[in-house]
């Protein structure tokens, strides 16, 4: 998986890995827009170039087994990737596919993958990731999730 450095255009390699206890204290608001020590009980993953200790997207999961869906708790971007001066790209997208494969490892065909997002952000969601409004959630299934972990995971 990769995310690209928008000034250069260079891909950099990246790895999605748990968020460790201690961590949550150093991924403060003003930087990741919630206060992910609220997260601390839930199943967190952080987004790094590999090689590098900073971290450039957090998501939180639930998985929902009965309903064979890992749902989206939060999902964010630092922010210096944030907005159209954005210094990396893909990160968001990065992360679903990540997400993704785990609801595909887990769920296999009846895999599903939802998220609640604020309203304003709820047409990008639809549009660049071809999620399916349901409800008061957006979700994306097999051929969703197929073709965001083929665009995105593509090493």
């Amino acid at each position: 998986m990769k995310i690209i450095e928008t000034s250069t255009g260079e891909k950099r390699l990246v790895d999605i890995l748990p968020v460790e206890i201690d961590e949550f204290k150093t991924f403060k608001k003003e930087r990741y827009f919630f206060d992910w020590k609220k997260e601390k009980h839930q199943e967190v993953y952080k987004l790094q170039i590999k090689g590098m200790s900073d971290v450039f997207g957090l998501v939180s999961i639930e998985r929902i087994p009965e309903e064979w869906r890992i749902h989206i708790r939060l999902l964010t971007v630092s922010k210096e990737n944030k907005g159209k001066e954005k210094k990396y790209d893909k990160i968001i997208g990065n992360l679903m596919a990540f997400v993704a494969k785990i609801a595909l490892r887990e769920f296999g065909e009846l895999a599903c993958v939802s998220l609640r997002p604020k309203s304003q952000i709820a047409r990008h969601y639809l549009e660049t990731y071809n999620m399916n409004l349901t409800g008061l959630t957006l979700s994306m299934e097999i051929p969703q999730i197929l073709a965001l972990i083929n665009l995105y995971d593509n090493d």
